[in-house]
């Protein structure tokens, strides 16, 4: 079993990830600065470090604790506020990506593994979409996890770190929020939730491959363990789902009918991904076990709990927040 660092284990996908690592014996260290993850995510078996990654004390911190593996989360993960600010997205996407790269050659850190994207390859059309294919990001959020990604390859000539490269589909799950990639998921959520409309950017044709938290998790997970490094695999449902056939499976759900609001394409988003898993599979032994009308079911059920505790709370309207 390894000591393992999870930088933005209090978000999202860290939600998922650190109990499963848990789970399966390994010592976990979580570091995040709570800008965007809850503390109440991290489990108490796991030491929580409250810290910015762009910190240079991390390379104390990781002197100190001796980390076998380093699983990098932590990151700006939305298209929109890279058009809006650019800087903030550079500085934690670019420069927070180095500085935790500096610390762990420092360190003696022996693999490091990073949450890549979807949007490293653009609106290319040559689906489904495999490894190989040129990474022609369009927005500056891709621009800066293929940036991200050439440093990590550089680290490992240069200085001999290994490492894994996970290029993720649209993520969701439980205690999603409404930004990132897979983002759609828990805002249709909370929207059917609250009992409001859908309102769709775009004609709602555009296609995503979306694939559950959990099962994000197990590759993570397996990429501590594979012999198989220093390469980039795609983690996905080799899927496609529009979003109009996303609000019928909510429907089928929710058990309701909704009004659809359309309106304009938000820019730099494409227009269909899907991602071809097959190299995942087959090197690294993952395997996907959660169908999206599961994994819809999870969320949609968290979304409604949450929305009766705020009720419950006081909270007089009891809308999701």
């Amino acid at each position: 079993m390894q000591n393992v660092l999870v930088t933005g284990g209090a978000g999202f996908i860290g939600s998922h990830l650190v109990p499963h690592l848990l789970a399966l014996g390994h010592q976990v260290t979580v570091l995040d600065d709570l800008s965007n993850g809850r503390e109440e995510n991290i489990p108490s078996e796991a030491e929580f470090i409250k810290m910015d990654i762009c910190n240079e004390k991390i390379t104390g911190v990781m002197q100190k604790k001796k980390f076998d593996s380093i699983i990098h989360l932590a990151g700006q993960t939305a298209v929109s506020e890279s058009l809006k600010d650019p800087i903030m997205d550079e500085k934690l996407n670019i420069e927070g990506m180095i500085n935790i790269l500096r610390s762990a050659c420092q360190t003696g850190v022996a693999r490091i593994i990073f949450s890549s994207t979807a949007a490293a390859y653009g609106n290319n059309e040559n689906l489904p979409l495999r490894e190989s294919a040129l990474a022609t990001p369009l927005s500056f959020y891709g621009l800066s996890k293929v940036t991200a990604e050439k440093y990590i390859r550089l680290y490992h000539d240069y200085f001999g770190i290994d490492y894994i490269i996970f290029r993720f589909a649209n993520v969701y799950g439980e205690r999603q929020g409404d930004g990132g990639e897979g983002g759609v998921i828990s805002i249709f959520a909370k929207q059917i939730a609250n009992d409001q409309d859908i309102a769709v950017f775009g004609d709602g044709g555009q296609t995503r491959d979306f694939i559950y938290a959990g099962d994000i998790s197990s590759g993570l997970g397996q990429a501590l363990v594979t012999d198989n490094t220093n390469d980039t695999y795609n983690l996905s449902t080799y899927t496609q789902t529009s979003l109009k056939q996303l609000i019928t499976l909510f429907g089928n759900i929710a058990h309701k009918n909704f009004s659809i609001k359309y309106t304009k394409a938000r820019s730099g988003d494409i227009y269909h991904s899907m991602l071809d898993n097959t190299k995942a599979i087959e090197k690294l032994d993952w395997h996907m076990h959660t169908s999206l009308s599961e994994g819809l079911n999870k969320t949609f059920a968290y979304f409604k709990k949450v929305k009766a505790e705020a009720h419950q709370c006081g909270d007089i309207s009891g809308d999701i927040k």
